[in-house]
């Protein structure tokens, strides 16, 4: 039996062991006594390996629990890759100060802070991992510094006296972490020397050169954070480069990314595509780079790879290795322990049913072996026996708590206490788990055991009262470290500048479960049902993205988004295709001999004749608000303007936002590929020619090249915006470009050269909704606009403009020439004559 095969049929038998399991009914509410009580257990097994720490580890970077001493590199016996973490820098003390802060311990974070603050220093000749160092050291202390600043500004008397300390740490190692950057493609190396940055070897070596996913692609919370707070932009472009650099190594077809990438050439040297170790935090870092930026960039990468994740990762409860380039085929018969993330970041995502059978699947895992091993099988046999009291199973259940409120989480963590009071307990702190079935212990104690994991258990069981901190005001990194959400506000000029590539289309229901109330308005039922298996009917992620039973097509002219893959599926299905012509425009043609049955066919035609009808209304109704062009330099200055149209995408402008700037004309003209002129476009407006490629997908390459603005200019010759209909030009349901577009007929535009050539490329020039100046304009016959000067406000030739957004409709389409045979349909949808 071939491993694709075998992970089937065990689907099937992992959501039947679940449904097993979870027949005995609903969960009691645990008593608040209890709840308490457990929340105190938590905090005197957190203090039990904390003072352990202190008292017989520090400064040493790590506790061994067994031994009851210090572990530091380079005297107990190397463990290869292992020992990257450590750096002779206090790991467990920084990675555990917003822990203390959590707890309440404001007293001893103050004095844990000192100690960071007195004795810490980097200036070591070590070679770490920028990874670890990165989500530990600097998370730790990014994290430390946002909790003190808070207590700070909150009156705590025990903080008056910082003054960003920990923040001058977190620069001195954030430059340290620099030198790995410094990589043909921009992607870290795996290591740095943190006192001489990156030799050769480190560089140039097999195992230099070669990092992981989630290696490379977990810095820019960090990053993004040192950035703001400490006014240089260096740190945030960086991580956001990184992140520009594997979005654009995805495999197309799949939207699936390798495991290890090589760091030199960007080329993939494990082709393996998942969710757990080696892949988890690039995708909880696309998701968290949305929360706490706000940019939507990385949302829209997110959903893209979710999508593709939940077709053919996600296979029932169980998530599965497979190959990015052949996602149909497991690449391995095990799964590891690192996923168990992900039930969590599908709380954010907002998939909470997809969350709760996953991490219901986990459970079981616990239940059979008290954790969840290093990897282990589908029919939940052990494959890697070793657990280093890793936290993300411990996260995820936190947040399905706090998502739906259901007792049965709390009974979750209990047996995650349990275990770890009776399983890892020793004298001297809490030891790792060499084999889970035996449940022999090993001399190890991580960091992330305090920075997350008791954190995360301590948060599952306290009440809102007993957190002195506003927990919802923070984002966690990867490292469970607090960033405040405030950092969004903080903006610096230089990244702003950093644009961001273009994106795929994503429609946001795909791929998502929706979650809503039972009957009886509780979420602890539904999740209760949905576990056991009672829900009348379950959601398929996969199907989510499918047009409703009931509904007579597939898809609807109204829901269609060009690009997405789901939806070019189901228009083939129908018997239509999709084909690009040269102007730009898209050919629509419905072919009855290719749909996948004769009843399909019949919905094709119907597609068809209500894309006509849409058409029809679109023409009917359109009413479109002009922007303008106005020529600044002499000899113009300002008395000419041109009419142009304006785009759904990118800024609007309206009577309060306008930009001016130099004229540049692209090169290529038409602005369909990545600008060879891209040094002399910084900061200008571009000029594009329309034709080769959508309007949206100029303006990403435009914007991609730091231009301020875009001009589309008309091929068809002798078209006016006396003679054509003003249109918006169209963009799709992503909103990843930011900078303002307008559209030009011929005449305008060919105005708009002329006087480009005649100043030597020094036009400046103003795009707005209305002119600047105070004219009164008067229009020719070419609707090239003159003016003379008068205390008056501009008089716009035709409707005045608005300061209204323009709404974009994914499936508005301008449809032209619809012809009509015995075989075949064919239709016309211009990318460019969308409604309003």
């Amino acid at each position: 039996m071939n491993i694709k095969l075998l992970i089937h049929t065990l689907a099937f038998l992992a959501l039947s062991i679940i449904i097993a399991y979870s027949k005995n009914g609903s969960c009691a509410r645990m008593s608040p006594t209890e709840k308490k009580a457990y929340k105190e257990k938590v905090l005197e097994m957190f203090y039990h390996g904390y003072k352990s720490y202190m008292t017989n580890a520090y400064p040493a970077d790590e506790l061994m629990p067994l031994s009851c001493r210090g572990r530091i590199r380079g005297i107990e016996p190397d463990r290869g890759d292992i020992d990257d973490a450590l750096g002779k820098f206090q790991l467990t003390l920084i990675d555990t100060l917003d822990t203390l802060a959590v707890l309440g311990d404001i007293a001893e974070f103050n004095k844990a802070i000192r100690l960071v603050i007195d004795t810490v220093s980097f200036n070591t000749d070590i070679v770490v991992s920028v990874f670890e160092t990165n989500i530990r050291i600097l998370g730790g202390l990014l994290g430390g510094h946002a909790v003190a600043v808070y207590f700070k500004e909150s009156g705590k008397s025990e903080l008056q006296w910082y003054n960003n300390e920990l923040l001058d740490k977190a620069k001195d190692i954030g430059n340290r972490l620099l030198p790995a950057f410094n990589s043909p493609t921009g992607i870290p190396y795996p290591r740095v020397n943190l006192k001489y940055g990156i030799n050769k070897e480190l560089s140039t070596s097999s195992s230099g050169q070669a990092t992981c996913l989630s290696c490379a692609g977990t810095v820019l919370l960090e990053f993004a954070a040192l950035s703001r707070w400490s006014k240089n932009a260096t740190f945030e472009i960086k991580a956001r480069q990184v992140m520009q650099q594997l979005w654009k190594r995805r495999q197309r077809h799949s939207n699936l990314l390798g495991q290890i990438i090589d760091v030199n050439d960007g080329g993939w040297i494990t082709k393996d595509s998942g969710v757990g170790a080696g892949f988890d935090s690039y995708y909880e870092y696309c998701l968290k780079a949305y929360i706490l930026l706000g940019d939507e960039t990385f949302l829209h990468r997110f959903n893209t790879h979710y999508e593709a994740i939940m077709n053919y990762i996600s296979q029932g409860p169980m998530l599965v290795n497979v190959l990015m380039h052949q996602p149909h085929y497991a690449s391995r018969p095990y799964m590891d322990a690192l996923q168990a993330f992900w039930p969590g970041l599908q709380v954010l995502k907002g998939d909470l049913k997809s969350a709760v059978l996953t991490h219901q699947w986990l459970y079981e895992i616990t239940k059979k072996h008290n954790f969840i091993p290093e990897a282990f099988t589908p029919n939940l046999g052990v494959y890697w026996p070793h657990h280093p009291l890793r936290p993300e199973f411990a996260e995820s259940t936190y947040f399905l708590y706090k998502a739906t409120n259901d007792p049965f989480y709390l009974e979750v963590g209990k047996s995650i206490v349990e275990n770890l009071n009776n399983y890892a307990r020793v004298p001297c702190g809490f030891a790792a788990l060499k084999d889970v079935r035996t449940l022999s212990q090993e001399d190890r104690l991580d960091s992330f055991v305090f920075a997350e994991t008791f954190k995360y258990l301590y948060l599952l069981f306290a009440d809102k009262e007993d957190v002195i901190l506003p927990i919802d005001n923070f984002v966690f990194t990867t490292e469970a470290h607090l960033l405040p959400l405030s950092l969004s506000n903080i903006q610096i000029s230089e990244v702003n500048s950093v644009l961001e590539n273009r994106t795929i289309n994503f429609t946001m229901a795909a791929s998502t479960c929706p979650v809503n109330e039972d009957a009886s308005g509780s979420f602890s039922k539904f999740t209760m049902n949905l576990r056991s298996g009672n829900v009348e009917k379950q959601c398929d992620p996969k199907d989510a993205s499918k047009v409703q039973k009931g509904d007579k097509l597939k898809l609807k002219p109204s829901e269609l988004v060009i690009g997405n893959l789901q939806h070019q599926k189901l228009l083939q299905e129908m018997g239509v295709q999709i084909m690009s012509v040269q102007d730009g425009r898209l050919h629509l043609q419905h072919m009855p001999k290719i749909a996948k049955s004769p009843k399909d066919a019949e919905l094709g035609l119907e597609f068809m004749r209500q894309v006509v009808e849409v058409n029809r209304i679109i023409r009917d109704n359109t009413v479109i608000q002009p922007r303008v062009i106005q020529l600044l330099s002499a000899p113009h200055n300002g008395l000419v303007t041109l009419t142009a149209g304006p785009a759904q995408f990118g800024k609007n402008l309206t009577a309060d936002y306008h930009i001016s700037g130099f004229a540049i004309q692209a090169n290529p003209q038409s602005g369909c590929t990545a600008l060879n002129n891209f040094n002399e476009v910084i900061g200008k407006i571009v000029v594009t020619v329309r034709g080769d490629c959508m309007f949206i997908e100029k303006a990403r390459n435009v914007q991609a090249s730091g231009a301020i603005g875009l001009i589309v200019v008309d091929n068809t010759q002798q078209s006016s915006s006396q003679s054509h209909q003003i249109f918006a030009m169209s963009g799709d349901q992503n909103n990843d470009v930011k900078i303002p577009a307008v559209f030009l007929f011929y005449k305008e535009g060919k105005v708009l050269f002329e006087a480009m050539q005649n100043s030597n490329n020094q036009l400046e020039i103003l795009m707005g909704a209305r002119a600047v100046n105070k004219w009164k304009y008067s229009t020719s016959v070419d609707n090239v606009v003159t003016a003379t000067a008068t205390t008056d406000s501009m008089q716009m030739t035709k409707t005045s403009s608005t300061d209204e957004p323009l709404p974009s409709s994914p499936a508005a389409n301008e449809i032209s020439n619809p012809t009509q045979n015995d075989a075949d349909d064919d239709i016309v949808l211009e990318d460019n004559q969308n409604l309003p």
